[in-house]
């Protein structure tokens, strides 16, 4: 079978980048393979881990090309020459328009660590979606895995898992547990799911 060409958009340290890098080494990422890796960030360490893989890498920073626009049109650029099928984004900090999500309808995945409809849309990235899941008091929390659509965290939902709150749980705490247990899990789950639905297209 054709595998997919598949994208990971980054911006940070990378560990759902690692997730989907050790799931494709390990087997259970086979209908996909990863040939790129963006990063939104000159110094992401999720660059190092890429390279690392021998997986090729490209940094598209909005600050030095000074708008969404021409940002959007050098990811796009990217894609466009390295034939990619499906876009993964783990850990990517910036907001794609609906022009551009509009191009890949269900070809886009995320991962956001909360239970969707909780503890999401404009403003919950990062440890922000810990620190209020912890203040409102939530006994069980998780991770989610959805297609992009212009909708911040407002496309279909794929994958879900249950992580439980423990007692003295900090943000941190809360967010490394919501990570193993679940999203470096889903990640490449869903990855799978969706590679495969776009290789049998091709057959």
């Amino acid at each position: 079978m054709l595998k997919t060409n598949v994208a990971v958009l980054v911006s940070g340290g990378g560990t759902n980048l690692q997730a989907l890098m050790d799931a494709e080494r390990d087997g259970r990422i086979q209908s996909g393979t990863i040939k790129l890796v963006i990063s939104s960030q000159p110094g992401a360490y999720a660059l190092t881990r890429a390279e690392n893989a021998g997986v090729r890498t490209a940094v598209v920073h909005k600050a030095t090309l000074g708008s969404q626009e021409a940002f959007e049109a050098e990811i796009l650029r990217l894609l466009s020459e390295h034939q990619i099928e499906l876009i993964v984004l783990a850990g990517f900090m910036s907001i794609l328009s609906a022009d551009f999500t509009s191009r890949f309808p269900n070809r886009i995945l995320n991962v956001h660590p909360s239970l969707i409809p909780a503890f999401c849309g404009k403003g919950y990235y990062g440890l922000k979606v810990h620190e209020e899941a912890l203040k409102k008091g939530v006994k069980v929390t998780g991770a989610t895995v959805h297609f992009v659509n212009e909708i911040p965290d407002g496309g279909e939902i794929l994958l879900q898992k249950a992580v439980e709150v423990q007692d003295g749980d900090t943000p941190e705490i809360l967010q490394r547990r919501v990570m193993e247990q679940a999203e470096w899990l889903l990640l490449p789950q869903a990855t799978e799911m969706t590679a495969k639905k776009i290789a049998m297209k091709k057959e």
